[in-house]
Parts: structure tokens; C-alpha cells; sequence
């Protein structure tokens, strides 16, 4: 790494967690950018399906059942 990568590193470890997460957020955001079409979308979509287990329309089926029942299929 080069000196000034080093300076903004011990820059950064020394902030507080708050900032620290604002700032990997930015930087994650700035390495894949969000497609705001399709963050609507996926919002939507969260929403209906949270609405669906509110109303007992969907069954909820724990993650350890879900894991046993697909090696259950896969080693028959």
C-alpha cells in the first residue's frame, strides 16, 4: 500500500462505529450503485411477502427444517 493509503486507514479505524458504517455504505454504494428501479421492486416485493406471513396466506418453515428437507432430497 502506499503511505497515504496507510494515513486514510488509520484515519478511518479511529472514527466512531457510526460514521465508520456511513462510510463503508458510501463506499459500497460507490462500487456497485444501486439500480433504483429495481430497489423499488425488491422493496415492494419485501412488503408483500411480510404482509403474506402477517395474514397467514404463507406457512413460515424454519431455516433448519428447510436445510434437513433439501439433503433429504439430495442424498435419497
Amino acid at each position: 500500500m502506499i503511505p497515504k493509503t496507510n494515513e486514510i486507514i488509520s484515519m478511518v479505524e479511529s472514527l466512531p462505529v457510526d460514521i465508520k458504517t456511513i462510510l463503508v455504505e458510501k463506499i459500497l454504494s460507490s462500487l456497485h450503485p444501486s439500480q433504483k428501479e429495481i430497489d423499488v421492486l425488491w422493496a415492494k416485493e419485501a412488503e408483500k411477502r411480510v404482509n403474506e406471513i402477517k395474514t397467514g396466506k404463507v406457512k413460515i418453515i424454519p431455516g433448519d427444517e428447510v436445510f434437513k428437507e433439501i439433503q433429504r432430497k439430495l442424498y435419497r
